[in-house]
């Protein structure tokens, strides 16, 4: 599958500016400069955005609250909306059509001027720049910034300017440029103008540190040249980087644009999701801050660059990783994406929440749960890259072979597993397999790491660890491996033991795994993390949850792994079915209404697209089926 077709939005006469919080996730588009994320919706209101990085407090928050700041550009009255990223980048183009015409509008997160290649993001001007063209006839335009700092708590000192406005106070200042005349009230900046066929306005926001300084936005007149660099930017990383040429190849080239877009450029970091707080079932509690980096989120995020783009980002995120642990042994599972340890977690109760699904939160508790997982993620990517990473720094030695020491040490604890549950510890089967992993590549990259290296030891314990796998995680009653030791309990996870390679997929038990997960943990073919039964799978938590994307297509690789190409093909191609008109993910999708759920979008999904296109390329290349065949 790799077009899509783009349907239309429509907005009635008289209908508000957007619908801000209550509308679907999958009604916004991205925008990335590699430090921080814009979401626009399809009437062309920018409703989420933090600067200055991807943490940060939010300016727009209005996806999570009306009353919490939004930048909309849209025609006067009804209109229809397609919309598009431009080829190769993240500028989104929407085109509003009238009874009285066409303009198209043009959004983009700029990059530092001349910016191309791995460079981008660095130096980030946190800039966002708005074009509108006339595209027929004559059009009346409604534009309407309402900066909300400090996710909506703030209603600021909005100043008239003598090319726009700017705020005044707080820690997340603006200045605005506009190609209109502007009112401002009610710390709002407001303009109504007409564009004729072939006339332009430009616009543009640019964030202002404390100290004042820093260069102006772009003038009206240079936003075109600002967009048109921007667009360059993109479309030169991805020359260097595109190497995925599968029939898949549009879907991926996507995904791994939109991989590169949560990279945080400054130290290296790749964030799960931009955003914070929405939710994985409609007013419940499961709303969750994503803007950090997860080891586990960023080495999967690695590896699936190196299949669709082959990343240069894996020798800064290393870099990064080393120096925030400060060592293998005080491994956490997530920092911040500068590096901080303490990611403390609170409500903001004056939020309503998408959709009423409060609490809203931001920090992400689960920074000091014991996670046994890591160790394989990283150690695996780093085995994956080993070639690209050259000779190893004695201080990367060092680390890779205390990762290893400690998952040979820590193998036997409990934890609380991939999905951080909330409950009690387990001796859950993910966490057990990836220390396996870890053990597995650490014997691996055993000849770089010099007088580091503890191979013999490193290799018994990895087997002692499997035969310990292969014994208790195996449950008679349910023909399948577990969530965790001795338990009957069913986890997507397991669908990870081919894919690092612990069982292939056409093993006995492997083979039943995966048609008992089929079967009996999905919702209308879509795989489920763990069933949510009163007493079982004691995450701490109320409610429900949709479908997991990635693990719905972690299924697709297993399938494809244990033979099962046209199956597979079929689940693949539903998947990427639930993407929103630009081919973006969620984390969830709730199969009754078609609808994504969770943070948006999210790296995971886009990660498990990315390495089910590969491994039906590799399953139907050992088939002898070539990739024509169903391009």
């Amino acid at each position: 599958m790799s077009t899509r077709s783009t349907p239309s939005a429509t907005a009635e006469p008289g209908a508000s500016d957007g619908a801000g919080s209550s509308q679907p996730i999958g009604a916004y588009g991205l925008l990335a400069d590699c430090n921080t994320a814009a979401l626009v919706d399809r009437h062309g209101s920018i409703d989420w955005l933090c600067l200055p990085r991807y943490d940060s407090p939010a300016v727009f928050a209005r996806i999570l609250d009306r009353e919490a700041g939004h930048w909309s550009i849209r025609p006067v009255g009804g209109f229809t909306t397609t919309r598009q990223f431009l080829p190769g980048t993240l500028v989104l183009e929407t085109t509003f059509a009238t009874d009285d015409g066409a303009v198209r509008l043009t959004d983009a997160l700029v990059f530092a001027e001349g910016q191309r290649g791995h460079e981008l993001g660095r130096d980030a001007p946190r800039e966002l720049v708005r074009l509108v063209e006339g595209v027929s006839g004559r059009l009346e335009l409604a534009m309407e910034l309402v900066p909300r700092p400090e996710y909506g708590l703030v209603q600021p000192l909005f100043r008239r300017t003598e090319y726009g406005g700017r705020t005044f106070g707080g820690p997340n200042q603006i200045a605005v440029r506009a190609g209109t005349e502007v009112d401002i009230e009610d710390s709002a900046l407001r303009a109504t103008f007409e564009l004729a066929e072939g006339e332009r306005a430009g616009f543009a926001m640019r964030w202002i540190p404390l100290d004042g300084g820093g260069a102006e936005p772009a003038a009206p007149e240079d936003v075109v040249r600002r967009i048109e660099d921007t667009v360059d930017g993109w479309r030169s990383w991805e020359a260097e980087h595109d190497i995925y040429v599968g029939p898949h190849h549009e879907l991926v080239r996507l995904s791994s644009r939109v991989l590169k877009g949560l990279t945080y450029r400054p130290t290296g970091a790749i964030v799960a999701a931009p955003t914070t707080s929405l939710p994985e079932t409609v007013g419940g509690e499961r709303n969750w801050d994503y803007r950090y980096s997860w080891i586990r989120d960023a080495s999967l995020t690695l590896e699936a660059l190196y299949i669709g783009a082959c990343s240069d980002e894996a020798g800064e995120f290393v870099s990064f990783m080393t120096s925030s642990a400060g060592g293998g042994s005080s491994l956490q599972i997530m920092y911040g994406i500068g590096g901080e340890h303490d990611l403390s977690e609170r409500e903001l109760p004056h939020l309503r929440g998408w959709r009423d699904s409060a609490p809203v939160r931001v920090g992400n508790g689960a920074w000091n749960q014991t996670q046994l997982d890591v160790y394989g993620e990283l150690l695996n990517t780093l085995h994956l890259y080993r070639e690209q990473l050259g000779e190893l720094h004695p201080e990367i030695q060092l680390f890779i072979a205390e990762l290893a020491d400690t998952a040979a040490r820590r193998w036997s604890e409990r934890g609380s597993g991939l999905w951080e549950m909330r409950g009690e510890p387990r001796h859950h089967l993910s966490g057990k397999v990836l220390c396996w992993t870890a053990l597995d590549r650490a014997v691996k990259l055993a000849p770089k790491l010099g007088v580091h290296a503890r191979t013999e030891a490193w290799a018994e314990e990895r087997d002692r660890l499997r035969e310990e796998i292969l014994q208790r995680g195996w449950s008679e009653k349910r023909q399948a491996y577990s969530q965790s030791f001795d338990s009957d309990e069913l986890d997507g996870a397991a669908l990870l033991m081919p894919l690092v390679g612990f069982l292939p997929a056409d093993d006995p038990r492997m083979r039943s795994t995966i048609e008992v997960i089929a079967r009996e943990l999905t919702e209308d073919g879509l795989v489920l993390r763990y069933a949510n039964d009163e007493g079982l799978n004691a995450d701490g938590l109320t409610g429900e949850e949709g479908t997991f994307v990635i693990c719905s297509f972690w299924l697709v690789s297993c399938l494809a792994l244990a033979g099962e190409i046209e199956r597979a093909e079929q689940l693949f191609d539903r998947l990427v079915g639930y993407a929103n008109d630009l081919g973006l993910l969620a984390e969830e999708v709730d199969t009754a209404s078609g609808e994504l759920l969770g943070n948006f979008p999210q790296a995971f999904s886009h990660i498990g697209l990315i390495n089910a296109a590969w491994r039906l390329d590799q399953a139907r290349a050992a088939s002898g089926e070539s990739a024509s065949e169903v391009a």
